[in-house]
């Protein structure tokens, strides 16, 4: 069945302009269950955006988002008329989320997974000094920082982009290994990682210096350890207007000044 006939459900964040939206559209397009919809249209911000394509990861249902956030940078333009016109000439990209595997003060494993980022942050007013290896091979035996972080493509945009890495094309097969206020050495300021690559990070003196693991919202305190990889069997689908691709949204953010 074509996109354009497929039904679609609606799924607001609780602000109440998202709330009113979703009545809106509902009005005009109806709005199916979820779980029987060949659509979702999330409408919220970037963070409702997330929540999302985490809830129908591996579904194989692509998710469209309109802005009723803030910022938006993953959400298209809210309009009302031509729903279903846009949908059915939307660009599919894919997302790739990371696995986190991290073990914790007490020896207990916690998996999550990331769309946007894995990140690791001090717990205390001392900066943390950490181990960081690459598919095994120790490549910085001590990094002292205020954090670090693992961000996909569609994460470089974001928390990455802020720590000033590099923003990644969405097909690009990378990764963004970013540290975040870099002490020790002071002049690193990351690599590009291909994805298939393992990255392994070891918290050094964890009782002195604590340091919390974050993977998009699951967080985990007082981590030991922490191994992160593109995930080999999770996907999302997430469509743009085609005036608005991804795409084109890198090329833009790359050229801001």
């Amino acid at each position: 069945m074509s996109r354009e006939l497929q039904s679609i459900s609606f799924l607001a964040s609780s602000t109440p302009a998202a709330q009113e939206a979703a009545r809106r559209l509902s009005v005009l397009y109806g709005n199916d269950k979820p779980e029987n919809a060949g659509v979702i249209v999330a409408l919220g911000g970037d963070g409702h955006m997330l929540n999302t394509l985490h809830r129908f990861m591996g579904t194989g249902v692509p998710i469209y988002g309109m802005n009723k956030g803030t910022i938006g940078f993953l959400m298209n333009e809210y309009r009302e008329d031509g729903l279903r016109e846009r949908l059915a000439a939307a660009t599919q990209n894919v997302i790739h989320p990371l696995t986190m595997t991290a073990i914790d003060a007490e020896g207990n494993t916690h998996d999550a997974l990331a769309i946007n980022e894995v990140a690791l942050f001090r717990q205390s007013y001392q900066a943390a000094r950490l181990q960081i290896a690459i598919d095994g091979i120790v490549r910085l035996e001590e990094l002292v920082c205020d954090g670090v972080m693992v961000a996909t493509p569609i994460g470089s945009t974001a928390y990455n982009l802020s720590a000033q890495g590099p923003i990644i094309p969405v097909e690009a097969p990378l990764l963004a290994l970013t540290p975040v206020s870099p002490f020790r050495p002071r002049r690193w300021r990351g690599a590009l990682l291909p994805n298939h690559q393992t990255v392994e990070i070891v918290v050094l003196e964890p009782d002195k210096r604590p340091v919390n693991a974050v993977a998009d919202a699951t967080e985990v305190k007082s981590v030991r350890k922490i191994t992160i990889r593109e995930s080999a069997t999770d996907t999302g689908l997430i469509l743009f207007d085609v005036e608005h691709s991804w795409d084109e949204r890198i090329l833009a953010e790359q050229f801001r000044y």
